[in-house]
């Protein structure tokens, strides 16, 4: 009763496409904004900050640009650690050489970085697809790692290959380095996921959105009816490739502060981002973030409940936490396959019909 459509009538073709059409859909996110913006700061610490949220911010991040490209337009990548690592590569670099730009703009410039080398492994997407499209990104991937390791001048010649953000103010605020205050680092990555999911979930419900699905869906039909597969696929891979530069940017300005590319930045984040898109959901806006929560939040609880609760030792913590891990992997994707975003949908059409039968 208390989620029904019914009385919310729609008089205008504005009000009919809204993001959220249903008034307590509305209602919802405004009370997760307003807790995650009001709440939060207050309550927030060190471990909060660096174990919990910023890395799920971040990784929902990288999860919204990668579910643009797999997700919404149907091509499979494996480059996503590597892009991250341009992004994070391309935020030191303009940091260090020009120390007045502003860190918003620093993290947007590598984003444009980022989607510019998108657009150039994204090439081979005109010819080939699937498993062969899988096999070029994933050599993306092992050559961009081996060209920051490798090329002296992208860590500015330091003798460990790590690269480290100095200090930078945002709106007098202190948002880079250990000195940071957890509250300001928070508010700031949840300001640019939230504006970024916003821009996602409008690009993807208008034309070039519709424009991808007809390529997912079927190539040659969409060809024929006017889609130009070099526009469609190369602007996938572009906004894909901004949104996991800006999240690569973020992790190293925001998150960790200093990283080495091979540890940060492996073929292993390739495959965490591409979970958090299956598991969440391919193709929908908020499967990217359901995706990142389980990912994220899931390995930290059972870690405390098997350590704290259990008296585990920590190494056998460990080992149980990754079984497990895999173990709930297997179940989800085998109870829904199109992971929690269908399953949200699913409880959201049950509760519009209770307490009748269905």
């Amino acid at each position: 009763m208390l989620y029904r459509e019914t009385g919310q009538f729609k008089t205008d073709y504005e009000a009919d496409q809204q993001i959220f059409p249903i008034r307590q859909d509305r209602w919802l996110v405004a009370l997760f904004l307003a807790v995650a913006v009001l709440f939060v700061p207050t309550v927030i610490n060190d471990y909060w900050a660096k174990a919990v949220l910023l890395p799920f911010l971040v990784y929902a991040m990288a999860a919204l640009g990668l579910n643009i490209l797999v997700g919404y337009c149907g091509q499979i990548s494996l480059g996503t650690g590597g892009f991250m690592a341009v992004g994070a590569f391309a935020s030191f670099k303009l940091m260090t050489a020009f120390p007045d730009m502003n860190l918003i703009v620093v993290l947007l410039l590598s984003g444009c970085v980022t989607a510019a080398v998108g657009v150039l492994f994204g090439l081979p997407s005109l010819r080939i697809k699937g498993f062969y499209l899988a096999v070029a990104t994933l050599a993306a991937q092992f050559f961009l790692v081996w060209l920051f390791n490798k090329l002296g001048w992208f860590y500015n010649y330091n003798a460990t290959g790590q690269i480290t953000v100095p200090p930078r103010e945002v709106f007098g605020f202190l948002v880079t380095g250990p000195e940071a205050k957890p509250a300001v680092t928070y508010l700031f990555t949840l300001g640019f996921v939230v504006v970024f999911a916003l821009v996602a979930k409008n690009v993807v419900r208008g034309r070039i959105g519709r424009m991808w699905m007809a390529i997912r869906d079927m190539d040659i039909a969409a060809e024929l009816i006017g889609v130009r597969p070099l526009h469609a696929k190369l602007s996938a891979f572009a906004f894909s490739s901004f949104y996991i530069g800006v999240a690569g940017g973020l992790i190293f300005t925001i998150y960790l502060g200093a990283v080495e590319v091979t540890e940060a930045f492996g073929i292993d984040r390739s495959f965490l981002v591409l979970f958090m898109v299956i598991i969440g959901g391919l193709g929908s806006i908020v499967g990217s973030f359901l995706g990142a929560a389980f990912l994220v939040l899931m390995p930290i609880l059972l870690k405390n409940f098997m350590v704290d609760w259990l008296g585990m030792a920590a190494v056998t913590a460990k080992h149980m936490e990754i079984t497990l891990m895999g173990v709930l992997i297997i179940f989800f994707l085998i109870v829904e396959p199109h992971g929690f975003a269908r399953l949200w949908q699913i409880l959201k059409e049950k509760l519009r019909l209770w307490p009748f039968p269905y």
